[in-house]
């Protein structure tokens, strides 16, 4: 009998947690699946011209369609025409959390987060969490497209849009494409979960809200994330101080050319230059790592190509912040083992 009661009360006490946790949610006025933005916004903090707040389901799901696809079905009931003839957004960017540490991107880290999650490794910054950033096309994207990024530095509309004409060499979204394409990227905002706050610091966000403390609270929030994703463009090693893998992990290399080259290298991928994992795939790669030009991995990582309108094979470069100087040893250190078996 006295088990009996002892197994009641504890049911009780579990019961009673679980509602006062609920209670305690109610309270906080978030929880961990609540979109940052919308905290920063009743916190006071300002939002960009993208920031909305109600979100559409049927407008995230056009525009999830839109950014997955290039197409999709507008609101008349009609497929629509193809953004591109030769890209999506997710030949270059990631829709979901890439960095382990959102306030500390590194590309070493973000590789193995890559491989464990199964996720590319690409040229351009994840698309999740973009609408939390307050500029684009930063740093040295200047350099390679001049003026055309100056209306997009702090404006995620104008980064989209020439994103999608100049990159993927289509055509601009129309009103209401852009208006899902900004519903779903909302969609996929910074979770108060992702930030990790300490208990201290989710009890500051409680007390916060509404208080003088309020702009701080706001200011500890945006501190757990990069506000922009740097670009360093980096000159291609010189052929004299080219290692040629001998001091590069093959093991890092592996991960490189599973996650990134054949991204849009492998058959069916988006580039008419196809890879796979035959030998002689390898041995050509080899060949020419001794050269500048589109066929030397030193070399185009780095400077990549520039879009030409009818031709396919367009390929961003890779930034400082993107792909470390060691990488591309360790890549080429994987090329240089596959060639060789």
């Amino acid at each position: 009998m006295k088990v009996f009661k002892l197994a009641i009360l504890c049911g009780l006490g579990v019961c009673l947690f679980s509602f006062t946790g609920k209670l305690i949610e109610q309270i906080n006025g978030y929880e961990n699946d609540d979109r940052v933005a919308v905290v920063l916004e009743q916190l006071g903090a300002p939002q960009g011209l993208h920031f909305i707040k109600e979100l559409d389901s049927v407008k995230v799901r056009m525009g999830k369609e839109l950014v997955l696809n290039g197409r999709t079905v507008s609101p008349s009931g009609k497929l629509t025409k193809r953004q591109s003839r030769y890209f999506v957004c997710t030949d270059c960017h990631n829709v979901v959390q890439e960095d382990p540490n959102l306030m500390k991107p590194n590309p070493e880290a973000r590789l193995k987060y890559a491989e464990i999650n199964g996720i590319p490794f690409l040229q351009g910054t994840t698309l999740y969490g973009a609408v939390n950033r307050k500029h684009w096309y930063n740093d040295d994207y200047l350099i390679k497209y001049g003026q055309l990024v100056a209306p997009t530095r702090d404006t995620l509309v104008n980064a989209v849009q020439l994103c999608a004409t100049t990159c993927s060499q289509g055509r601009s979204f129309t009103n209401w494409e852009l208006d899902a394409v900004m519903h779903y990227l909302n969609s996929i905002g910074l979770k108060m979960g992702d930030l990790n706050l300490t208990n201290k610091e989710k009890q500051m966000v409680i007390n916060g809200a509404g208080t003088d403390e309020s702009k701080d609270v706001a200011r500890l929030l945006e501190s757990k994330y990069f506000q922009e994703s740097h670009a360093t463009f980096l000159d291609p090693i010189s052929s004299i101080e080219r290692e040629l893998g001998s001091n590069g992990d093959v093991q890092s290399g592996a991960m490189i050319y599973k996650n990134s080259c054949l991204h849009c290298h492998k058959d069916g991928g988006v580039t008419n230059f196809k890879l796979s994992n035959a030998k002689l795939d390898f041995q050509f790669l080899r060949k020419h790592l001794l050269v500048d030009g589109n066929k030397s991995v030193y070399h185009i990582s780095r400077k990549g190509t520039y879009m030409k309108n009818g031709y396919r094979p367009y390929m961003p470069n890779y930034t400082k912040e993107r792909l470390s100087h060691q990488q591309l040893e360790d890549l080429v250190a994987f090329i240089n083992l596959q060639s060789s078996k």
